[in-house]
């Protein structure tokens, strides 16, 4: 008797409902561009429309951990780490200037590397500037784009948050300005990053900052993220080169914004509205991570979204 049940228990464990399909698996992955060694993210068939996401300030293509699997079965999803970010090379800074140039180039050089013909992007912060820079350079590769908190306006930049950023950007040679925003990169910063202006914090793995913060820590890096808040000023003059793309190609966007962020604020989702003739918009109840808290709602807006613009 106790044989048969062992028996009746296995075969419970092993056997799959009907119809049941197997979760797509995440390949962990590194590629050569150039000198350096690009650490990314990859789950679906190599036949299937790609999509790009590309991550933000302070962390990694880690933020797509849970998304990732969430659109890999219908989509070839990637998400490369850039330079000094995630588990990617981190050239000392008189070997790579860390600007935002020359980390959109290696992502254009990253995305021909793979043999991305065409491809969806979802922009997040720093991924924003990125992305753009490449649709303007390559607009027809870009079939659709998803943009969670992430700016293209000036709207977007008037607030408290980027005061100290802007005062630094007036005076890039005062040490006193720089240092004031070294504090952007310790550990205080990081975690309100992913918890201010989230009702549930307690959603929020601490995986999530603790992985950040100990890469952020790594010798050097304070100084590569100082450099690049400096960079960061050289996107506003960017903006209406970004927005006569829009009004140009109008390519499908959605915006899938959290509302309580403070550093892209809601002000900076509104504008997108007069360039763009095909958008799906919504505000939601979330911060500047908003996947960590929002994820399952975000991704079946994309998928809805992706179904209509990225096949």
């Amino acid at each position: 008797m106790i044989r048969i049940s062992l028996l009746l228990l296995t075969s419970a464990l092993t056997l799959q409902p009907s119809g049941a399909a197997e979760t797509p698996k995440t390949h962990h992955k590194t590629v050569k561009v150039g000198d350096l060694d690009i650490f990314y993210r990859e789950a679906g068939a190599k036949n299937a429309p790609v999509v790009l996401l590309l991550h933000g300030f302070p962390t990694s293509s880690q933020m797509f951990r849970h998304l990732i699997p969430q659109l890999a079965d219908e989509y070839r999803v990637i998400a490369p780490d850039y330079p000094g970010f995630g588990h990617s090379s981190m050239p000392a800074r008189d070997k790579f200037a860390y600007t935002f140039d020359n980390l959109a180039d290696v992502v254009e050089q990253f995305t021909e590397k793979l043999e991305l013909k065409t491809y969806a992007l979802y922009v997040q912060d720093y991924g924003a500037p990125i992305g753009y820079r490449l649709a303007v350079k390559h607009p027809e590769r870009i079939t659709a784009i998803v943009v969670q908190n992430g700016n293209a306006y000036d709207e977007g930049l008037d607030n408290d948050f980027w005061k100290p950023i802007k005062a630094y950007w007036n005076e890039p040679a005062s040490k006193e300005k720089r240092e004031a925003l070294r504090g952007f990169t310790q550990l205080g910063a990081t975690k309100w990053q992913y918890t201010h202006g989230v009702a549930h914090p307690e959603l929020i793995s601490p995986d999530a900052w603790t992985t950040d913060q100990y890469l952020l820590d790594r010798e050097g890096n304070a100084d590569i993220q100082l450099d690049l808040f400096l960079s960061y000023g050289s996107n506003p003059p960017l903006y209406p080169q970004w927005q006569e793309y829009f009004r140009k190609y109008q390519p499908p966007v959605l915006i899938a914004w959290g509302k309580h962020d403070q550093i892209f604020p809601a002000a900076g989702a509104e504008p997108y509205k007069k360039d763009l003739k095909t958008l799906e918009f919504h505000l939601l109840d979330a911060s500047h991570f908003a996947l960590e808290t929002n994820g399952d709602e975000i991704a079946k807006l994309m998928r809805a979204f992706l179904a209509k613009h990225a096949k």
